[in-house]
């Protein structure tokens, strides 16, 4: 049985890493942040010296706590890389980090963190202009066709799996459905909350699960924060606050609308997407087959979108994502937007014939591709 698989941003990191800047890996807790940071520097920085240091250990808390230079000195010196795994645990980093930047300018930094909000509040100012960001999502099928697949037809096999079951590397290679199913419910009660609770005080944290469950049976609609409140017995402000926390922690992306002040499209609507479709069938606990479920579309949706996002996340493609809809229910699943162009594609599980409404073409002349997307052409618009 393969127990590692090669990650595609190890291309990336290699022609972004320079020394006079840090370089974050950010992504869900149980990606493989740490298994792809010491893989990267077994592989291509095996010719320097490395110093590996875990952000729950008390002697590097010490050493990069606060802002004393010759404490830092003492703890960098000899070394050209310094690795920080989960850096957002070691208090002020972010001050430390400038330190380390202003005075080390040949030495490499690598860190990594589980979430996003983590290293906002710990980094925040100091390191504007001095860092770069990469953000580590669960196996793409990018990857997977590249380091796993012999061929296609093998990967495209396992379709089924992927909208079931996701993509979370060790729920990928469990061998059976079963463990899979434990790892995931694992996953769900143990981890994908610990970022949130640990650094917010929620004046609601049972509503965080209920929120989810919500938003796991409105994939592919516009979200009402006013509707999301009123079923959860909250106010909106704590509708927008939990939202906002759970996209930090690379459990939901947002969509949001494209308009350009059309008559009748909506304007200021949003999509929640889960970043695995695993999380999301652990959270309503249904892994039932395709052919029995009601929201199967639902799941091609998100499946497609998200795996766009990662192909343009390694591909470092600087693309704005939105989704159109008029208020009269004519709508496009994504449109993309670059260099001045738009390009309007529709997912579509099986209908193939549905094409893009006239409306929008009406409305916008600069639309350069317009394309459904189904099980036959997929895989070239994700990989």
């Amino acid at each position: 049985m393969i127990e590692f698989i090669p990650r595609a941003y190890t291309v990336l990191l290699k022609q972004l890493l320079r020394p006079g800047k840090v370089f974050f890996i950010v992504g869900p807790r149980r990606s493989g942040k740490t298994t792809f940071l010491k893989d990267f520097i077994k592989r291509n920085l095996s010719n320097k010296k490395v110093k590996f240091a875990a952000g729950d250990v008390l002697e590097v808390k010490r050493a990069l706590s606060t802002p004393d230079l010759e404490k830092i000195r003492e703890f960098v010196e000899g070394y050209d890389v310094l690795a920080i795994d989960e850096a957002q645990l070691v208090p002020n980093i972010g001050a430390t980090l400038k330190i380390l930047v202003d005075f080390f300018p040949k030495l490499y930094i690598l860190a990594t963190g589980s979430a996003s909000l983590d290293l906002v509040k710990s980094v925040g100012e100091p390191l504007v202009g001095r860092k770069l960001t990469l953000t580590l999502y669960p196996f793409s099928l990018y990857e997977l066709k590249r380091y796993y697949y012999g061929n296609s037809y093998e990967l495209e096999k396992d379709i089924e799996k992927f909208l079931l079951y996701g993509v979370y590397p060790e729920v990928f290679l469990a061998p059976t459905l079963q463990e899979k199913k434990e790892l995931l419910y694992e996953l769900v009660n143990s981890y994908i909350f610990r970022d949130i609770l640990q650094l917010e005080r929620l004046k609601y944290p049972f509503v965080l699960e209920e929120l989810l469950k919500l938003l796991a049976y409105q994939i592919g609609n516009p979200v009402s924060y006013h509707e999301l409140a009123n079923e959860l017995r909250i106010d909106v402000k704590t509708v927008e606050k939990y939202l906002w926390l759970l996209e930090k922690s690379f459990i939901i992306v947002p969509l949001r609308s494209f308009s350009r002040n059309k008559r009748n499209e909506l304007k200021k609507s949003k999509k929640y997407y889960f970043v695995d479709l695993g999380i999301r069938n652990a959270l309503i606990n249904d892994f039932s087959s395709l052919d029995l479920r009601p929201d199967k579309g639902a799941l091609w949706e998100n499946f497609i979108f998200i795996e766009r996002l990662k192909k343009h996340s390694i591909e470092r493609n600087f693309v704005n994502m939105y989704f159109w809809r008029t208020k009269y229910g004519s709508e496009i699943d994504l449109v993309e937007e670059k260099d001045g162009g738009l390009y309007a594609y529709e997912f579509k599980f099986k209908d193939k014939k549905k094409g893009i409404p006239s409306r929008f073409l009406e409305y916008y002349e600069n639309v350069r591709e317009k394309k459904i997307i189904h099980r036959d052409n997929f895989l070239t618009f994700v990989t």
